[in-house]
This record gives structure tokens, sequence and C-alpha cells, in this order.
């Protein structure tokens, strides 16, 4: 499992959070604003896309109320299956 941060302006906070969704290896998402977390997004593996997108539209919603009150924010993703080790154990 690997993590990545990203830094937006509260603006791009929903849309960067959806695409990160789309890309489909995503296990958790994490706001960060000022070194504090302010939500914890745990995503279910295994589960499309569309299905995601559909459960987490009332944490998008909140998101993007949070996303209007700060000026930028830091996003963690935890990924799954994008290191090297992890691709080795899938393919064996």
């Amino acid at each position: 499992m690997t993590t990545e941060k990203f830094t937006v302006d509260g603006s791009q906070v929903v849309e960067k959070i959806k695409e990160l969704i789309h890309q489909g290896n995503i296990r958790r998402v994490r706001l960060i604003h000022k070194g504090r977390p302010l939500i914890d997004i745990p995503l279910t593996v295994g589960v499309g896309v569309a299905t995601v997108t559909a459960l987490a539209a009332p944490v998008l919603a909140a998101l993007g109320a949070i996303a209007a009150l700060v000026t930028e924010c830091t996003i963690e993703v935890e990924r799954i299956g994008d290191t090297p080790e992890e691709k080795g154990e899938k393919q064996k």
C-alpha cells in the first residue's frame, strides 16, 4: 500500500477526490487542513466505480461544504497495488 499527498485549493477538493475515486485503486482518502484531519473516507475494495460514486454522493456533498470553508488543504490517498512488491505478489 502506498500513500500520496496532494495539496489543492478548496474549490478543487471535490473534483480531485472524484478523479481519485474513478482511478479505482484507492483504499482511503483523508482531507487534512493545517495538519489536522477534517474527514476520513474509507473506500471498499472490489466495489465498482459507479457504486462507489453513488455511495459517496453524501460524502462528496459534505466535502463540498468543508471545501467552501478552507482555502487550501491536503488530500492524503492510500492506494492498493501500486508498489512493485504488491504487483509481484498478485502475479504469483
